[in-house]
């Protein structure tokens, strides 16, 4: 489908998201099971509270409580003190209770925003509220003419926090940034892992579309992993909402999922309302009462959040790709440090730009390059004093900027740690030629080559010596002092 831009302008999106969050706890919600399922084998992360026996009594995990305290944080706005836990009414195969446990009347987190960036706008997406819930299972259909479907409970009562947003999001393009916002929040706050592959983190879309400033009749496109597929969604929903109210039809209230291969929605089933499910409170499960003191604990734990660093990295003068690149890479390996060391230089404000670009364009691509060997002997302190000694040989005139790069490429591949950079540099030619005399000859020598590029210069272009310049740079294997090398052009020129 693809309607015209006029068309499209007709109607007003609107967009909400529910975000379904695994948190990174030992074991389940209520039970004392394992709660990595990535590589289990079917039904063995299981116990008597899973399946669901008479008797069966949950308990509740208190480190789950711990992570959706920090989320609240982490969203900003406080925990809430007083929480409960509710069941919700359904029947599938997967869901041997027949009811989920969740929290339904006082949730865990009330309120709080996110803050996205789109078209270098600012713009804050409210948080309706967080809750706590034990997943379901996960149901399997052969696909090749069999009769029945295959039903795995390892997953059963994995602690998930449900992020509900309110419907401020009117593109794809802001609902796709406020996905990957959430992402660096869970990940920066400890809360989850957010392994999209896994199914750690999940987006459920509601999209509807209008021409008046009362909202249309709304879809739930469920269980998206990816935020290319949370902008792929949305915008196949908007187009086809579109299309059928200019045929005349009516929207159906549904829930729907995601074709990759094919791009498009399809529809799954009419979308219940709150009143179906039939929510009681759970007389297995006391409330949850949070003290002062274990909310100020928590509080004073958090760590730097994502907006935080921005702020700090922006008073370098980095643009936003460089910011969000540093972000994404320092949740890459949690043993290699970026803006920690950013963090430890900041009072050097030049130097410390200078080691965000490196980390930048150089380090984290060689990171991510798998062919890549890296030098597993450097601590992060190790490359500190590296990028350290880097900036002085440049600083002294001994390196030039094409150098320092080779120059630190070489040591982060390397097998050691090297005492001495300069001697290094030395030892691999690199450092930067001063010597008059010796870069006199170049100069002379590279002048007799190129009599054109003499005469232009000779009649006033002066951008010509650039040319010569880097002229000069090969000749000597970018040994030679650039400033130098220019200097010397003029004056043999006399100019």
């Amino acid at each position: 489908m693809t309607l015209s831009t006029a068309l499209r302008q007709k109607y007003t999106p609107t967009i909400g998201i529910e975000c379904h969050v695994q948190l990174k706890t030992a074991t389940k919600l209520f039970a004392a099971v394992g709660n990595d399922a990535r590589e289990a084998e079917p039904n063995t992360l299981v116990s008597h509270i899973c399946f669901g026996l008479p008797g069966a009594l949950p308990v509740l995990n208190k480190e789950a409580v711990h992570l959706g305290m920090r989320a609240a944080y982490a969203l900003g706005t406080v925990p809430q003190k007083y929480n409960a836990f509710d069941r919700k009414h359904y029947f599938y195969p997967d869901l041997p209770f027949g009811y989920q446990i969740t929290q339904y009347a006082q949730p865990i987190v009330l309120g709080g925003s996110v803050a996205i960036v789109v078209d270098g706008q600012t713009k804050l997406i409210r948080i309706t509220r967080a809750h706590l819930e034990a997943d379901a299972g996960k149901s399997t259909h052969p696909t090749t003419s069999k009769d029945y479907s295959l039903v795995d409970l390892n997953r059963a009562g994995t602690p998930l926090l449900e992020i509900v947003s309110e419907p401020d999001m009117h593109t794809s393009a802001e609902a796709k940034a406020y996905a990957q916002e959430l992402y660096l929040s869970m990940r920066f706050a400890g809360v989850s892992d957010c392994n999209l592959y896994y199914g750690n983190m999940r987006f459920d879309v509601n999209v509807s579309v209008s021409t008046t400033d009362q909202l249309g009749t709304r879809t739930e496109t469920k269980n998206l992993n990816s935020f290319r597929s949370v902008e792929k969604a949305i915008d196949y929903e908007i187009e086809r909402q579109i299309e059928l109210l200019e045929k005349g039809q009516e929207i159906v209230q549904e829930t729907r999922g995601w074709n990759d291969a094919k791009q498009r929605t399809f529809s799954q089933r009419t979308k219940e309302d709150a009143h179906d499910y039939r929510y009681f409170p759970d007389p297995d499960i006391p409330p949850v009462v949070l003290d002062d003191d274990f909310i100020a604990v928590v509080r004073d734990e958090m760590p730097i959040l994502p907006n935080e660093w921005r702020q700090r990295l922006q008073s370098l003068g980095l643009d936003r790709p460089a910011m969000e690149a540093l972000l994404d890479a320092e949740l890459d390996d949690p043993e290699v440090s970026y803006l920690g060391l950013i963090e430890e230089v900041l009072s050097d404000k030049d130097f410390a730009k200078t080691l965000a670009n490196w980390f930048v364009n150089l380090e984290v691509p060689l990171r991510r390059d798998v062919s890549t060997h890296l030098n597993q002997a450097l601590t992060n302190q190790g490359r500190l004093a590296l990028y350290r000694a880097v900036a002085a040989l440049i600083a002294s005139g001994k390196l030039n900027s094409t150098n320092a790069k080779i120059l630190i490429t070489k040591v982060l591949t390397g097998e050691e740690q090297i005492a001495d950079i300069e001697a290094f540099a030395r030892q691999h030619n690199l450092i930067q030629e001063s010597d008059e005399g010796a870069i006199a000859a170049v100069v002379a020598k590279v002048i007799e080559e190129n009599p054109k590029a003499t005469t232009d210069i000779k009649n006033g272009e002066m951008k010509v010596i650039g040319f010569l310049v880097g002229q000069i740079m090969k000749a000597s294997q970018g040994r030679a002092n650039p400033g130098l090398a220019q200097e010397l052009i003029k004056k043999q020129l006399g100019l």
